[in-house]
């Protein structure tokens, strides 16, 4: 008889749930350079070899929190309706659906964390599928193949419109239902998507993107001499 497969220690999926919770507090209380794994398992009642055993990294343990929280519906499906305008519908509706899945600090401490370190947010988009924080380039290929875009869409307009719009009205208390978005894609994103095309040039990187430029940091004025103040 052959031998039979060496079984692993089996997963225990309350334990997984709380570790799960732990990161996502976290992340919602200090960002994600607050979280650490001596502190998710402390909350969880995980031990760090239990932690690390199920990740190799602080990166990898947050990427599964999302996978399993936030980003969970509709993870890893690629986006393929056969028409441009309902695949930018169903990002969308992605988009808004991981955002309320969190609280709106959560939201704006992953976003700002995405800002600081760009491998993180293309680690998010690769990991847990497209969020809708992104307009993959498949989506615009497609569209230009069917005729729906001329070559050279840039996805600016999308990252950009789509991200700020929905964070904003999640941070707000506001929804974001079909007659919204259908007026942001049609209104703002199908126009601004053809336009692009035209203008020939690369436009700058959306807030999502994973590569914006940031804001210079304010100058302080030149210190004035007592002397030179005016009286």
């Amino acid at each position: 008889m052959p031998p039979q497969p060496r079984r692993g220690r089996p997963r225990d999926a309350q334990l997984e749930q709380r570790i799960v919770a732990a990161v996502l507090t976290l992340l919602g209380e200090k960002g994600y350079d607050g979280i650490s794994i001596e502190e998710v398992a402390r909350r969880s009642g995980a031990s760090k070899a239990s932690l690390y055993r199920r990740w190799s990294s602080k990166r990898d343990m947050v990427l599964a929190a999302l996978r399993a929280g936030p980003a969970q519906d509709g993870a890893g499906e690629a986006v393929d309706t056969g028409s441009l305008r309902e695949d930018l519908l169903e990002l969308c509706r992605r988009l808004d659906r991981t955002m309320r899945r969190t609280d709106a600090r959560t939201a704006m401490l992953l976003l700002e964390a995405g800002l600081e370190d760009p491998e993180l947010c293309a680690a998010i988009e690769t990991a847990v599928g497209p969020t809708g924080a992104r307009l993959p380039r498949a989506v615009l290929e497609a569209a230009e193949t069917r005729g729906e875009l001329p070559p050279g869409a840039d996805p600016f307009v999308f990252e950009e419109a789509v991200g700020s719009a929905l964070l904003l009205r999640r941070t707000n208390g506001l929804a974001a239902d079909a007659s919204y978005l259908e007026a942001l894609v049609d209104a703002i994103v199908l126009p601004g998507l053809r336009a692009s095309a035209a203008l020939g040039r690369p436009l700058p990187a959306g807030i999502f993107s994973g590569t914006p430029t940031p804001a210079p940091l304010p100058t302080a004025p030149p210190h004035q001499h007592p002397s030179e103040e005016t009286p």
